[in-house]
């Protein structure tokens, strides 16, 4: 079930938050479990047995651990295994495939050997698997295991964030399962959150993709609809799945959680270290906790062991997000961009004062970076990728301009000029200033202002929703 579909928005939705408002104390957290499972049972109803099958091995290995005191040995033995586990069932539903395949391509003799598979893959499994992950391995370090099952279930399955996060940390939501409330306000905050992400999801990214769509689909491609093309998926990811975790943050709030933010305007990025701290914050914190500062992070004896450690991290990032060797390669250009800003200091040098032609070029750069990198990440193979690119920069295509991109400049020019002012804090200062203050006049005004545009907005986003528009999810291939 999407959140930008009719059914989410007018049946489930209604129906989960009418119900939750009734109930008394902890009985919300079981009314929420049954909707969460329902929810992720709604496409695939046979996945959700993965699911909690999931919740229950780790729910078992983390009380084991918490159970064995000062026995270092067996908590690292039972921690190795979960981690084996968790990982195990990631692998056999998303990567077996890819494997199967690969090995079948690179020996030729051995294919009467290799079977190829073809397990389809669990929606939003990168996702829960993750946060499971992190609550096993944060019960090792010494948090209170989560003596409940239903609600370690609540916290791994919890419907907003379940399908394309944000990673919640179970620290985070901890107290909040077992004491929270909802307030007016918070319902309010909430609801104006889910709206701006679905206005996002449905008037920018949605339409943006169609051009999007059009260029890495086509057959014949001149050098401007490639850049624009290119330019459109940029922010077509953005909004998608920014829009997505909003929606989810709004959603969250309306239960009374609290989820941290996901996204933070990255293309106004002035580095590339910068745009990691900036994009999916949640996944990228943590593999800094879970992965790079266990190996050690920056606090190592030699910049040979840095390199490692930050290459190992932005493979397992690429390879985290598909099976594909799209992704591997996207994972390492990020690792080797990250790694060369780290061991030069430019993040660092160009935060001091002046420098200010240096900034302009580096800011540019690290937008250049990013775009081409979408390309390789949007790409269905490193072949249609190098095509493309080589389009970009005039090798082969049909010229510099074609009559697709005349169509679409033409056609879609007020949406990429929303879409780029709307991937700035632009609008956001102009409330805060608009406001000037938390509270007074001025600030229900302002608020009044964005609840009509937003309510407006979300008219328009239902209409093209009854009209059939194009309304994929990105990240729910992840």
């Amino acid at each position: 079930m999407l959140f930008s579909s009719m059914e989410f928005v007018f049946v489930f939705l209604p129906t989960v938050m009418g119900v939750n408002l009734l109930l008394p104390g902890k009985a919300k957290n079981y009314w929420l479990l049954a909707c969460s499972l329902l929810f992720y049972a709604w496409g695939e109803p046979s996945f959700v047995f993965v699911m909690m099958g999931s919740i229950a091995f780790n729910y078992v290995l983390a009380l084991l651990i918490a159970g064995c005191g000062e026995r270092k040995g067996r908590k690292k033995a039972l921690l190795a295994a979960d981690v084996a586990g968790n990982l195990g069932l990631l692998f056999v539903f998303k990567y077996l495939n890819f494997v199967t395949r690969t090995l079948r391509g690179w020996f030729p003799g051995l294919v009467p050997l290799i079977p190829q598979t073809s397990i389809l893959l669990p929606i939003g499994i990168s996702f829960f698997t993750f946060q499971a992950l992190s609550y096993v391995i944060d019960v090792y370090r010494g948090t209170p295991a989560q003596k409940n099952p239903a609600y370690l279930g609540l916290y791994i399955s919890l419907f907003p964030q379940l399908i394309a996060g944000p990673i919640v940390r179970y620290s985070t939501v901890a107290e909040q399962i077992e004491h929270r409330t909802v307030t007016v306000d918070g319902f309010a905050e909430g609801v104006l959150t889910f709206l701006r992400g679905f206005n996002k999801k449905i008037l920018l990214a949605n339409v943006l993709g169609e051009v999007a769509d059009r260029a890495f689909g086509a057959s014949e491609l001149s050098t401007g609809m490639a850049w624009l093309g290119a330019l459109c998926y940029m922010l077509q990811i953005y909004f998608d799945f920014g829009g997505y975790s909003e929606m989810a943050i709004g959603l969250g709030r309306m239960l009374g959680f609290r989820f941290e933010k996901n996204f933070d305007y990255p293309y106004i990025s002035r580095t590339v270290t910068e745009f990691w701290r900036r994009w999916h914050i949640s996944l990228g914190s943590w593999f800094r906790d879970y992965v790079y500062i266990p190996l050690g992070g920056s606090r190592v004896s030699s910049r040979g062991l840095l390199v490692r450690n930050l290459m190992v991290v932005w493979l397992l990032t690429g390879i985290w997000h598909g099976a594909e060797w799209t992704f591997i390669l996207w994972g390492v250009m990020y690792g080797i961009l990250i790694t060369a800003e780290k061991l030069t200091g430019v993040p660092r040098k160009l935060a001091e004062p002046g420098h200010g032609a240096a900034k302009a070029l580096y800011r540019a750069f690290t937008l250049l970076a990013v775009l081409l990198g979408w390309v390789l990440f949007r790409a269905e193979s490193l072949s249609q990728a190098g095509a493309y690119l080589g389009t970009m920069f005039g090798l082969g295509g049909a010229g510099l301009t074609d009559n697709a991109l005349t169509v679409c400049l033409r056609d879609y020019r007020i949406v990429m000029l929303a879409g780029l002012l709307c991937a700035t804090p632009l609008f956001a200062r102009l409330k805060e200033k608009g406001a000037g203050g938390a509270e007074g006049p001025r600030a229900a005004a302002v608020e009044a202002v964005s609840w009509a545009v937003q309510m407006a907005l979300f008219l328009v986003s239902v209409g093209a929703l009854l009209m059939g528009a194009h309304n994929p999810f990105i990240y729910f291939n992840f």
